[in-house]
């Protein structure tokens, strides 16, 4: 009887830590966007979703993870993620951050779309590149088309 609490005790914990919800490091020039199948190279656009249950999507650019999201059950998503243009390779909350779609800036599907941590640095690139600033509900009713 000993042994069947144990195993059942030894179950529940590695049931509450294999749900780890947190994002994984792209590895660039590797791993492949889950939406486009292109590699992921570009360390200032890349994206991910994290599932409730902690299941990791990668994507290219952030334009991929939004067009993902049309044919994915957005109740199961836990984060969205953007790389931060300003600091190469580091993941933003994308429903926090500040988004630029100037013509100025190339991104890997070809939306121009990036990514800021905060509206300041948003709002010099736009003054230096020219375009226009987004929330992420704006962003999201612009792809919406």
């Amino acid at each position: 009887m000993k042994t069947l609490k144990h195993y059942i005790f030894i179950s529940l914990l590695l049931l509450v830590f294999s749900c780890n919800v947190s994002p994984k490091p792209i590895d660039y020039g590797s791993d492949g966007c889950h939406f486009c199948k292109m590699t992921i190279v570009d360390k200032v656009h890349a994206a991910e979703i994290v599932t409730k249950k902690g299941k990791v999507y990668m994507f290219d650019a952030t334009e991929c993870m939004i067009n993902f999201r049309k044919d994915f059950d957005t109740s199961e998503i836990e984060l969205y993620l953007s790389n931060n243009y300003t600091e190469p390779e580091a993941l933003i909350d994308a429903t926090e951050a500040t988004f630029l779609i100037s013509k100025n800036i190339p991104s890997p599907m070809g939306a121009f779309l990036s990514a800021f941590k905060n509206e300041t640095n948003a709002k010099e690139f736009q003054a230096e590149k020219g375009g226009d600033l987004y929330t992420w509900e704006e962003l999201l009713a612009k792809f919406k088309d």
